[in-house]
């Protein structure tokens, strides 16, 4: 898949009246939703309100987690359901919806196994913060998984000629005993129905959505955003439009690697951590374990004087993470032939800097970080120049909260009762994180909830 492919969506004059399943959002759930229903002889449709396809899935870098996986036993990597279940757990802590979470931890390898039957191979491993094993499964070139599946998840709609359309926003649902009323608008002028016998609600979540932010967190209203304009929480409200309970709506995640000295805000994947980036405060020195979860980290940098942090790398790590040559290539990057002059340059104690770097290549090679017990991305030690320096800060970054459902998918009300024919998978959905999401399982999540949703959809339609 490494020549360029260029996607065009469906021309309105195509949209039909009726569809088996009506899919609202095309990131990498919306796009795995449509594809497996394809598979089961249902008649899906992709409804985009942007005029790009993908969401927030483009901007994913790090890779997507799954245990007890082929890719993971020919690298020597002995996993386990369990243990990434557990592991999960305790990242979210343990506020995940339990049913969800062990949905998802067995079934995450599965999902790696049909995407790789579909041409998209995720073979390469590396590490993210929270796990103690390597459960990031990216391309083999090192690439950003997200561009990459998202990608190729278009060539399979367009392969299967499955209908999408962009620039089309779902202003409202309604629920009818075996149908839902879709109320779409296309611009400003042409507002239209069309009947969905059911629905999958994959809209993505609300990291963009001020109004949200405002009514849950109003205290990180003052933080930059790694989500896409579009990610406002629309889902959300066609969701309680049919009834649904929403849950854990102010669980909301900071990433703590933001790169945010541009007009745009730019999230530095925890693939950098995790192939053995360090980082160090403005006085040169560690101050945590890079990667304990996304909170902690988070937490750790927001104590610091200065807020942000570097992340320093070596030549090494930047050949392991294809991503930094994007970030260097817009400007992110600072680099040196030493460790010295990277210190001038970042205006950091040159001394401080050195010794950091000391230290942490003998723990490397003690296999023992006896500062602050990190025990993964010690691979290699950080003595090849050139050597590389990247300011981060904290940044909203995902919303664990969203839509009630169940392990199925299936969305239900302020009872527990289950709205029938209707489903939400993705970042739109709460429950499966807890209060924390550990890097990695969100790309997971949309594959196993996505090829979820889809199936409980037939399973539905088999019973009307």
């Amino acid at each position: 898949m490494s020549e360029k492919f260029i996607f065009e969506p469906n021309d309105l004059k195509e949209l039909k009246d009726v569809y088996d399943v009506i899919i609202i959002g095309s990131g990498s759930t919306g796009l795995t939703c449509a594809i497996q229903a394809y598979e089961l002889g249902l008649k899906p449709v992709v409804l985009e309100k942007m005029n790009r396809v993908g969401g927030n899935t483009n901007r994913a870098s790090s890779g997507m987690n799954a245990a007890e996986t082929q890719v993971q036993l020919s690298n020597g990597v002995v996993d386990s359901f369990r243990e990434f279940y557990n592991e999960t757990y305790q990242g979210g802590g343990r506020l995940n919806n339990q049913e969800m979470l062990e949905y998802f931890s067995t079934h995450a390898s599965l999902a790696i196994e049909w995407l790789s039957s579909h041409g998209i191979e995720l073979t390469d491993l590396t590490t993210t913060g929270g796990m103690s094993k390597k459960r990031a499964h990216r391309p083999a070139s090192t690439a950003p998984v997200g561009a990459y599946l998202i990608s190729g998840l278009l060539r399979i709609i367009q392969k299967d000629k499955i209908p999408l359309f962009t620039q089309i926003k779902v202003e409202h649902l309604k629920k009818n005993v075996t149908e839902m009323e879709v109320v779409i608008s296309v611009g400003e002028n042409l507002q239209k129905t069309i009947i969905g016998k059911s629905v999958v609600i994959a809209t993505g979540g609300f990291g963009a959505g001020n109004e949200w932010i405002k009514k849950y967190r109003p205290e990180l209203l003052k933080y930059q955003t790694t989500n896409h304009s579009g990610a406002t929480g629309d889902g959300l409200l066609l969701a309680q439009e049919i009834g649904a309970e929403l849950i854990q709506m102010e669980m909301i995640q900071i990433h703590p690697t933001v790169q945010q000295d541009t007009a745009h805000a730019y999230l530095i994947g925890e693939t950098v951590r995790g192939e053995g980036a360090i980082l160090v405060s403005d006085e040169g020195k560690r101050f945590v374990d890079e990667l304990d979860t996304r909170k902690i980290v988070s937490q750790a940098i927001t104590a610091l004087t200065s807020k942000s942090a570097y992340l320093i790398f070596d030549e090494k790590v930047r050949k392991r993470v294809k991503a930094i040559e994007f970030y260097n290539h817009i400007g992110l990057v600072e680099s040196a032939t030493t460790i010295a002059e990277l210190a001038r340059i970042l205006k950091i104690n040159k001394q401080n800097l050195t010794t950091t770097l000391t230290k942490w290549n003998e723990a490397v090679a003690l296999e023992a970080d006896t500062e602050f017990g990190r025990k993964t991305g010690m691979n290699n030690k950080l003595d090849a120049g050139p050597y590389y320096a990247i300011h981060v800060a904290p940044a909203v970054h995902y919303t664990m909260g969203g839509v009630h459902v169940d392990e199925k998918t299936r969305i239900l009300d302020g009872n527990g009762y289950v709205i029938s024919g209707a489903f939400a998978a993705g970042e739109v959905a709460g429950g499966l994180h807890g209060n924390n999401r550990i890097g990695g399982n969100s790309i997971a999540e949309t594959v196993v909830f996505g090829r979820q949703a889809a199936q409980q959809a037939f399973v539905y339609l088999q019973g009307i």
